[in-house]
């Protein structure tokens, strides 16, 4: 008998598929915390329909969830997988070109029946072969559900509970192939279902059973191991999704400025699970209010702005569009307020759990008359924190709305994220006005940064009227003036452009003497910095900048872009930052758009890329 051994690998990517109701995103994202916590860098990717729940086996009701995690800094959830887990042959067909040419594929083979292949449309009764892979991939059987079925033959639960559990089943093994120990995924499992404790016995017994069954059989004779990473500075550290570190960032702010923080929102794809988390935290201080609508929504948040509140409110684009009235409210009143864009496949409902940078020019222009506010991006599931912070301070210290676009891709992906210290994080101070403040009008702003005072009501002196109609810019009351208007319209705008000198200058990453300069925003970076650096390495020279402030650009912007002989800007839309560029610095842009409702590879990427050095 050959002795069985460990392999230690650099990285590695491991996809878990299925029907929607078979526990995937669950099974995926306790494998991530897993090794988040065992000190592995991670990313990943969800990727599920929209439908609650399509008929069972189908094509369409396909869910997975890759994820990528590594002994050195991890960028993207990978392109292909190494080791794929399929739970039935729907699955196995939509994924079938994502596992790896000598990958790994594990499936449930009591699964591949004659039925189950007929509704995923095969033709014949070999899918392996059909798709290719027989020759090209390690295929490796197991009977999930026949064991999953044994496992739990002792508890009292029909079979539909039953086949709920099976999903453990795959972690258990997963988790000994991969040298993960399971008393930490077990304690997961307890906190997630204390209290249905059946429910919690069953899972804890099938994820035991599948990690012994590996080991007892040695399914593989090696399994494989990812060191913990080194180049991860000392601290705490955890997985966290983009949504969660959003809700996280603005709470931050609130206590950072000694505030109280309210969000007015409604529930939408895939930015709930930011209000989701909000109102769990009551013990923070935190205010939410699900309203009938968007714009009650954004509208409750005004309120709480103009009562001396950080107010937010979360939504996608199909909200956006319904907020922009109440958005062009808060520039005229110029009250504080965040809003969150978790964009989405569009135009109207178009591709609810789908990924796309479609909002952008939405969210620069999308308003009427000239309404200027600012406008940024997160770039990682983690920076989704700092961004989220970030726009806070800008939007208390500017007295301006401030927009904050992520996407499904990081709003739904993790990675591993350090616990910042509330003392290490920049200082927020509110543009207050206060009572002595003498001879003050209620109208008067900063000289230089154009910003006005934040007059609470019930501040002595300071009483006034407020709300969307144009105002005289010295007193403050409702005018029609013409020359009025003009001077207000460039005051408003002269107030954005003055925060291009507190945001940081956009950097050079990659190749900075390079004739090519790549540019990208938001959530494209990780793949964007994956396809640049493996250019690179093969003696190519490729520069590569990085937006996460769009509106105002930073003020080095210009500089940088004429720096280069060729840009080629790659984004998930048709064209929307660079058409936004050409307007703000003159030039000549190459473009390489995608809009599939899936994020970009880091090899199309680079195959792209690298046709431009030629």
């Amino acid at each position: 008998m050959e002795k069985h051994k460990t392999t230690e690998l650099e990285s590695v990517v491991i996809r878990f598929t299925g029907d929607s109701g078979d526990g995937m995103q669950l099974t995926g994202t306790l494998f991530s915390n897993l090794s988040a916590i065992l000190g592995n860098e991670i990313s990943t990717f969800p990727d599920f329909p929209s439908e609650i729940r399509a008929p069972q086996g189908t094509l369409g009701g396909v869910s997975g969830f890759q994820v990528h995690l590594g002994s050195g800094k991890i960028y993207t959830p990978g392109d292909d997988a190494d080791v794929m887990v399929a739970m039935n042959p729907a699955a196995l067909k939509v994924n079938a070109k994502g596992l790896k040419k000598h990958g790994v594929l594990i499936f449930d083979a009591d699964s591949f029946s004659k039925r189950d292949l007929e509704k995923a449309e095969f033709k014949t009764e070999n899918p392996f072969e059909e798709l290719g892979m027989s020759d090209t991939i390690q295929l490796v059987p197991v009977p999930l559900t026949s064991i999953t079925q044994d496992s739990l033959k002792d508890f009292e639960m029909d079979n539909k509970s039953v086949m709920r559990s099976k999903n453990m089943f795959a972690l258990g093994l997963i988790c000994w192939l991969f040298n993960r120990p399971i008393d930490q995924a077990m304690h997961f499992l307890t906190d997630k279902f204390k209290k249905k404790p059946d429910i919690l016995q069953a899972n804890l017994k099938v994820l035991t059973d599948g990690f012994n069954y590996g080991n007892n059989i040695h399914l593989s004779l090696t399994t494989y191991l990812v060191d913990k990473s080194e180049e991860t500075p000392k601290g705490k550290y955890t997985s966290i999704n983009g949504n969660k570190a959003t809700a996280w960032g603005l709470i931050a702010a609130a206590k950072k400025a000694g505030l109280e923080l309210f969000l007015g929102s409604y529930p939408i794809t895939p930015a709930s699970d930011i209000m989701h988390e909000l109102a769990l935290r009551k013990d923070m201080g935190v205010k939410v209010v699900q309203a009938e609508d968007e714009i009650a929504g954004i509208t409750t948040a005004l309120g709480a702005s103009f009562a001396g509140s950080l107010a937010a409110t979360n939504t996608s684009g199909p909200g956006l569009a319904l907020k922009t009235e109440a958005i062009g409210l808060a520039v005229m009143a110029e009250l504080p307020i965040v809003i969150v864009d978790v964009m989405r496949g569009g135009p109207s409902t178009g591709l609810p759990t789908k990924t796309e940078q479609t909002d952008l020019l939405q969210a620069i222009y999308g308003r009427n008359g000239e309404s200027p506010v600012v406008v940024m991006a997160a770039s990682t599931p983690a920076n989704c924190f700092h961004y989220a912070y970030m726009a806070s301070k800008i939007a208390l210290e500017h007295m301006t709305p401030v927009i904050l676009l992520t996407d499904a891709f990081i709003g739904n992906g993790s990675s591993l994220w350090k616990l910042p210290k509330l003392a290490g994080l920049p200082q927020i101070q509110p543009n207050f006005a206060k009572p002595g403040m003498e001879g003050l009008k209620v109208t008067a702003r900063d000289a230089e940064t154009k910003v006005r005072y934040w007059t609470i009501p019930g501040t002595p002196g300071f009483e006034q009227r407020n709300g969307g109609l144009e105002k005289d810019y010295d007193s403050g009351a409702i005018s029609t003036d013409p020359l009025n208007h003009q001077k207000m319209v460039d005051t408003r705008q002269a107030k954005i452009d003055y925060i291009s000198n507190v945001i940081p200058d956009v950097k050079v990453e990659g190749n900075p003497d390079a004739d090519l300069l790549v540019v990208g925003w938001g959530s494209t970076q990780g793949h964007l910095i994956s396809a640049v650096n493996s250019i690179n390495k093969t003696g190519k020279k490729v520069a590569l900048a990085h937006f996460n402030y769009i509106n105002p650009l930073p003020k080095n912007t210009a500089e940088v872009i004429k720096k280069y002989k060729k840009v080629v800007v790659c984004e998930l839309n048709s064209g929307q930052f660079a058409s936004f560029l050409r307007t703000k610095v003159p030039g000549e842009y190459l473009q390489y758009n995608k809009v599939q409702g899936q994020p970009f590879s880091a090899s199309e990427l680079e195959d792209h890329i690298s046709s431009l050095l030629k």
